[in-house]
This record gives structure tokens, C-alpha cells and sequence, in this order.
């Protein structure tokens, strides 16, 4: 505890050198920190409460990057819950990824043992939570686009097609959802990011007057 104090504060020093935004960033992931993991909350033992604790970091790490480039404002509120959210669907496939796998391998005994929020889990859960989340993300991220530049509003399909591509492969055995350090070798994944990340340049560079009636206050008279 004392090593972990020691480390904490060193990167509350850290981040409140790099300006205002920083330290309220350092300070958010050291209590993340201690809620995630230390009693009595250690919310990593419950389920639900696991995963929206845990993704709390992705947010957080958007903030930093903001912070390296405006270091006085924050990003808007839509595009941080998008980033929670989404993180909330890759960690819940993840958990899913592992739930079948255990049970798959040696059945439900072991669940509890390996997590304790498994307990209050099943794969429908699992499966219908990352659902919920990944509409969630893309509902914030729709916002977000609409209200900021409404070209990149044409990204939600793409987005669609890789949170389905990565929950179908966390229900693959040994699925890589598991160890996503290996996710690079995952071609068809990275294909669609690739896609993704082509047609994020474009809407960026390319202004489409089309698009413009999406952000108009417009009624249709009935005669």
C-alpha cells in the first residue's frame, strides 16, 4: 500500500505540472484506482459496476491527449461518454470472451474464483450488456458528430460493423478480446479500422452540403 501511495502521489506532482487539466486527470485516475480496486468498494467485484469503473480510464486518457493540445478546455461531454461507453462494450466482450472460455473449459466452478463479479454473470447478460453499451457509445458519438461536423456523421455505419466485428470475435475460443495486445494480428478487425480510420480523412477534408438539413430545426406542413 505504502508502494502504491508513493506511486500515486508522484503522479499527482506529475500531472498538476502539466497544468489544471492534467492534475484534475491525475486526480480522476488515482481514485479510479482506488475504487476499482481497493475495499470496501473495490467495485471490481461487482457486476456491471466492473466494467463502467474499469472504462472510466478511457475517458480519461482522451482528456490527457486534449490536455496536450488545449490544455485549458475539456472535450465535449458527448464524445468523453462515447469514449466510456465504448470502452464499457470492449471490456464487457472481453469478460465475455473469458466467461465462455471458463465454462467451455472447466466449467462454472471455477468462474467466482478467477472473478468475482462472474457470480452475478451468464453469457446472456455478458452479451446483452455489451449490446447496450455499444448502442450507448454510438448514440453519444452520433451526437457529438452531428453537433461538431455533421460529415462524420457518415462513420456511424463503419463504427456499427466494428463493434459487431469485435463482439463475434470474443465468442471465438481463445478469442484475442482476451489479450488485446494481440488484436494486430487480427486482419479482418484490423481491415475494418483501416476502413474506419480512411473514411474518418475523408468526411474530415471533404465539406458535404447535403449532409447540412441534418443539424436544421425543419418541419413538414401537412396540407
Amino acid at each position: 500500500m505504502g508502494q502504491w501511495a508513493l506511486l500515486a502521489g508522484l503522479g499527482l506532482i506529475a500531472g498538476a505540472s502539466g497544468g489544471p487539466v492534467m492534475g484534475l486527470v491525475a486526480a480522476a485516475f488515482a481514485a479510479q484506482g482506488l475504487v476499482y480496486n481497493v475495499p470496501p468498494l473495490r467495485s471490481k467485484d461487482h457486476a456491471y459496476l466492473d466494467v463502467l469503473s474499469e472504462s472510466v480510464n478511457n475517458p480519461l486518457r482522451l482528456m490527457l491527449g486534449w490536455a496536450m493540445v488545449d490544455p485549458v478546455t475539456l472535450p465535449p461531454a458527448s464524445l468523453l461518454l462515447g469514449a466510456w461507453f465504448g470502452g464499457a462494450f470492449l471490456m464487457g466482450a472481453k469478460r465475455l470472451s473469458e466467461y465462455r472460455e471458463i465454462v467451455a473449459s472447466h466449467g462454472r466452478d471455477l468462474l467466482a474464483r478467477y472473478r468475482a463479479s462472474f457470480a452475478r454473470y451468464n453469457e446472456i447478460s455478458l452479451t446483452a450488456s455489451c449490446f447496450v453499451h455499444a448502442l450507448l457509445s454510438a448514440m453519444a458519438l452520433a451526437i457529438f458528430f452531428i453537433k461538431y461536423r455533421v460529415e462524420y456523421i457518415l462513420l456511424l455505419p463503419a463504427v456499427a460493423v466494428l463493434f459487431g466485428k469485435y463482439l463475434a470475435m470474443s465468442m471465438h475460443p481463445a478469442s484475442a478480446a482476451q489479450k488485446p495486445e494481440t488484436l494486430f494480428a487480427e486482419r479482418g478487425l484490423m481491415a475494418i479500422v483501416a476502413v474506419t480510420g480512411m473514411l474518418f480523412a475523408f468526411c474530415t477534408l471533404l465539406d458535404i452540403p447535403a449532409l447540412a438539413p441534418l443539424t436544421a430545426q425543419t418541419f413538414i406542413a401537412l396540407q
